[in-house]
């Protein structure tokens, strides 16, 4: 094979050309490097891990679950424990209310029994009007006793409801005992009639004891 020797103008022409292809061949290396950093990347991101879901149940654990039923159990009866409670309290003072009202009208309707006319104590007795909305509907007036006297003193009083002829259809009865000088109370008169046909509540009789 028949070769020529490289002279030094051939090989000065040669460098450059080498210098060109190392840059493009380095470049080329680069790109595919990076490209394959990049698809490393996409790959590992793509593949995230998930939660195994047949592992859970999304019921609470039994103990917990046992736990928050018992409180709310225990809750339960401790408000109802409370209303009961309250309830019965309200009911015995009802009845203590009651039976005081039941034993004051009797002793008045005694001691009035027996007086003619109305009675001495009338100066000493005032009536007004409650308003229906606070007597549950019903026909409701406030006698308002006070002791003009300088000594302690007992109260009977009745209160006559009349329809529009005039007529007496229901009579009550209130009182007071033991009223120092000066002293008032305040009871009231009931009538349990139905609010049709409207009643005129009148005082009646009035005496000090």
């Amino acid at each position: 094979m028949n070769t020529k020797p490289l002279n030094s103008k051939s090989l000065r022409r040669a460098r450059p050309a080498a210098l060109v292809l190392a840059v493009v061949a380095a470049s080329t290396v680069a790109l595919v490097s990076c490209g394959d950093d990049n698809d490393s990347s996409g790959s590992s991101s793509s593949q995230v891990s998930t939660p195994d879901t047949a592992s859970f149940s999304g019921m609470t654990p039994s103990p917990l679950k046992s736990a928050a039923s018992s409180a709310v159990a225990s809750a339960r009866a401790a408000a109802s424990a409370v209303a009961s409670s309250a309830s019965a309290a309200a009911s015995s003072f009802e009845a203590s209310v009651s039976s005081e009202v039941a034993r004051a009208s009797k002793d008045a309707q005694n001691e009035l029994k027996d007086v003619e006319g109305q009675g001495n104590a009338m100066s000493d007795v005032a009536m007004t009007g409650k308003p229906r909305a606070q007597a549950s509907g019903l026909l409701a007036v406030v006698v308002t006793i006070t002791n003009k006297t300088d000594k302690k003193a007992s109260y009977a009083v009745q209160v006559d409801f009349l329809d529009s002829s005039g007529k007496v259809v229901e009579t009550r009865y209130v009182g007071a005992e033991n009223l120092a000088p000066g002293a008032k109370a305040q009871p009231v008169a009931i009538s349990a009639k139905p609010p049709e046909p409207v009643l005129t509540p009148k005082l009646a009789k009035a005496q000090r004891y």
